[in-house]
């Protein structure tokens, strides 16, 4: 492989003005710069990666910990970060969750030890030690998505509170009134921030969440099947379910087919996380739609101001309700709250 030292020789100058030119220097004339880069195409150099975050401090590198990558949400969250960051010149090396604290935290610890300039996380729990002691120890971070009250990082998110509240109100709308959720992990501030504004939700129109409407989920597809098994065995099952992710939807939906069942004649299914399968299912899912794109641009932006010594701002983006025809809408069915499909 060609050195350094041997781009200097062909286009005859120091390995001085070869460093400056491409660390981009201005003290550098147009014909050398010329000169230079023409020997770095003709014998391939590759400056040495290592060795220079070794002299700068810097690796142009971010980390990105995502809660499941199996999930379609986090899988276009992660395209999108890896977009955004490519653009500003950085790299993303990413870790899987797999919605498990440990995971999480090995992959944080691991990304660390690689001198990554900044780390995005959607945190799997509240209680994690090595996100905790990375931000007390000043390493730039992000979170999105999820977040750790109490922890200061930005914060980039959508506020499903709104769309679920339409949500809510075009079922009371078409006449459902035994609602039931599958939660998320209340130790994720998405699980416990959606189960609430389900329940505020439903207060709004005089309507109970009794515990028996509550199933207790993971955002893992089996929690959602195992909840909607025991929603249809109790002596009054819900008009609709409200699956708290997409994951957990599918799931759902599988419970109901395996009992026989049709969406939406003898059960409603409605999800959060709208993901491109569902204008594909039978019928098409209704769902609230995050802005997947705007979310993961904002987060690389809000990370790299931070890395590179300017204030960075938390961003809270809306997230919309997508009418389609689970809940009994039918197929001219209009509503106030009908959108396009989510944003990825």
């Amino acid at each position: 492989m060609a050195s350094i030292k041997d781009v200097a020789a062909e286009a005859g100058v120091s390995v001085a003005t070869v460093s400056r030119v491409l660390n981009s220097h201005p003290s550098v004339s147009p014909d050398a710069r010329t000169r230079v880069l023409a020997a770095v195409d003709a014998l391939g150099y590759r400056p040495n990666a290592v060795a220079r975050s070794l002299r700068t401090d810097q690796t142009r590198t971010l980390g990105l910990v995502i809660s499941d990558v199996l999930n379609p949400y986090f899988t276009a969250l992660a395209r999108s970060v890896e977009e955004a960051a490519r653009a500003l010149g950085y790299s993303v090396i990413i870790g899987n969750a797999d919605e498990r604290p440990e995971l999480q935290d090995h992959h944080v610890r691991t990304l660390l030890d690689r001198r990554i300039d900044g780390l995005l996380v959607s945190p799997t729990d509240g209680g994690s030690p090595q996100i905790l002691d990375a931000a007390r120890g000043g390493t730039p971070m992000v979170f999105v998505d999820r977040w750790i009250p109490g922890v200061d990082v930005p914060v980039v998110r959508a506020d499903g509170c709104p769309a679920v509240r339409d949500l809510v109100g075009h079922l009371h709308r078409l006449g459902h009134r035994r609602l039931a959720i599958i939660a998320g992990p209340a130790a994720t501030t998405t699980g416990s921030e959606r189960v609430e504004a389900f329940r505020e939700a439903l207060r709004e129109h005089g309507l109970p969440l009794p515990d028996a409407y509550i199933g207790q989920g993971d955002f893992q597809a089996a929690s959602g099947r195992r909840a909607t098994v025991r929603f249809l065995s109790l002596p009054e099952p819900p008009d609709v379910v409200f699956a708290a992710d997409n994951l957990m939807a599918l799931g759902a939906l599988d419970a109901i087919r395996e009992r026989g069942l049709r969406v939406p004649q003898d059960i409603g299914l409605a999800a959060f996380d709208d993901i491109p399968w569902f204008v594909h299912t039978d019928p098409p899912l209704t769902a609230i739609a995050q802005p997947t794109g705007e979310l993961g641009r904002a987060a690389v932006r809000a990370l790299v101001d931070l890395i590179e010594g300017r204030p960075p701002q938390s961003v809270t983006l809306p997230a919309r309700l997508v009418v389609r025809r689970s809940c009994g809408e039918g197929p001219s069915s209009h509503s106030p709250y009908q959108s396009q499909r989510s944003n990825l």
